[in-house]
């Protein structure tokens, strides 16, 4: 819900959507004839690939690019690869499409079957990296971080959503289990869960510590939490896992305890999708599923210039294709109608000072955009505290000349890290 106050020079009020109980389940959708798997590593024409078109492969199987490729994805279901492709994200960091034709007569991998499933992080790293949810192995794995405390984001971190909140009070259990199998997995001792201080729903989250809070935006991202709640402040540059912490999806502890619990990985993503009409309807679909079945299902019509919206209003980012598969991270879509997608523009920064007043980090947005605007990333860091952003898109929310300031934002802190790298 939305509340914008009437004086114009007071901060509007953004408040998070507790669980619709309207929606008590989630439509399990069909596993189509032909899935999309996104591969997060680029083809290279110069190496001899492993896998290709024609190739058949079994349900489960792990289908990675190159003999020294670390990415890789599991296959939901047995047929024949179709073809590869290439693709890029909202930044321009290319990937790989695996387009899989299922054919049910190709049976199982045995590979699972002969699999001793450990409980270590090695063997996360190894095979369940792209589970629903999104397990962070990376970040788990990383040498420069100590990860004690493991923080479950029951509470959605952007207003509109509530899927980590559904996830919670259907699969209670299951998360409990799961959160015992991270344990032995790491060296975390602390488990917390953010959970909304007006839900109603009850919950039985036996060993999680509940933190509590608030419904007013942004207060579920990652930082805010840290500093409400673990009296830490980041500093500029800084992310939760440098100072011992892990922020995690529900849902990924729902994946790692069906998966020990039946030898087998798992592969239904629970998905909100918020239609034309604000309505919400709630499904399971297997990774790889064109979103545009998930639209099919439940009647949305998608016409030329709509706008397609992977994740919430504030902090999610536009797809263009229908095609579009569903991925591990993949909670939420929002569909706008052409006549109701917000205006952008490129006309220059009024200096109203909304940006500034609302900014809970503090940074000096109406002269840090116009150090974007110029390609200074490196000035616009060190001078207008770039780093300092917690990307919660309200900058652009209240922005009178309808500068994208949150996509400018994001891009320059992706631009500086390339610098430095190439540095």
């Amino acid at each position: 819900m939305i509340k914008r106050s009437f004086f114009a020079l007071s901060k509007p009020r953004l408040t998070y959507d507790l669980l619709d109980t309207s929606l008590q389940s989630a439509e399990e959708l069909a596993v189509p004839g032909s899935l999309t798997l996104l591969l997060p590593e680029e083809i290279d024409s110069a190496k001899k690939a492993l896998i290709g078109p024609g190739d058949a492969v079994k349900k489960g199987q792990k289908l990675k690019l190159y003999d020294d490729s670390r990415s890789y994805v599991l296959s939901p279901v047995a047929g024949t690869i179709k073809g590869l492709d290439s693709y890029s994200d909202d930044f321009g960091n290319p990937a790989t499409y695996v387009m899989i034709k299922s054919d049910p007569s190709v049976k199982g991998d045995d590979q699972w079957a002969q699999l001793d499933l450990d409980e270590t992080l090695e063997f996360a790293a190894d095979y369940l990296e792209q589970l629903p949810g999104a397990l962070p192995v990376s970040t788990l794995t990383n040498p420069n971080y100590d990860i004690r405390t493991i923080v479950v984001t029951g509470a959605d971190t952007d207003i509109l959503c509530d899927t980590c909140q559904f996830v919670c009070t259907s699969y209670a259990g299951l998360m409990v289990a799961g959160a015992k199998i991270l344990k032995r997995m790491t060296r975390a001792d602390r488990f917390c869960i953010t959970v909304p201080e007006n839900l109603s729903a009850q919950v039985d989250l036996d060993g999680f510590n509940v933190l509590r809070t608030s419904n007013t935006y942004p207060s579920n991202l990652p930082a805010m939490v840290m500093k409400d709640h673990f009296g830490k402040t980041l500093s500029p540059g800084q992310a939760p896992e440098d100072k011992g912490v892990c922020f995690i999806r529900p849902e990924v502890l729902v994946s790692l305890a069906r998966t020990y619990e039946t030898g087998r990985p798992v592969f239904d993503k629970v998905i909100t999708l918020i239609d034309k009409g604000g309505q919400k309807h709630r499904v399971k679909a297997a990774i790889g599923t064109p979103i545009s079945k998930i639209f099919t299902c439940f009647n949305v019509q998608i016409n030329e210039r709509d706008r397609i919206i992977i994740g919430g209003p504030m902090r999610g980012f536009a797809t263009y294709t229908v095609h579009h598969p569903v991925v591990p991270d993949m909670d939420t879509i929002i569909v706008q109608d052409a006549d109701v997608v917000p205006e952008i523009s490129d006309n220059a920064c009024i200096n109203c000072g909304n940006c500034v007043r609302i900014c809970p980090a503090n940074v000096p947005v109406n002269l840090l955009v116009r150090y974007l605007e110029a390609n200074l990333y490196d000035e616009a860091a060190d001078r207008f505290d770039l780093e300092s952003c917690i990307e919660c898109g309200l900058c652009s929310y209240v922005c009178r000349a309808k500068i994208p300031v949150y996509q400018y934002i994001r891009l320059g802190k992706q631009e500086l890290l390339t610098l430095r790298e190439n540095a």
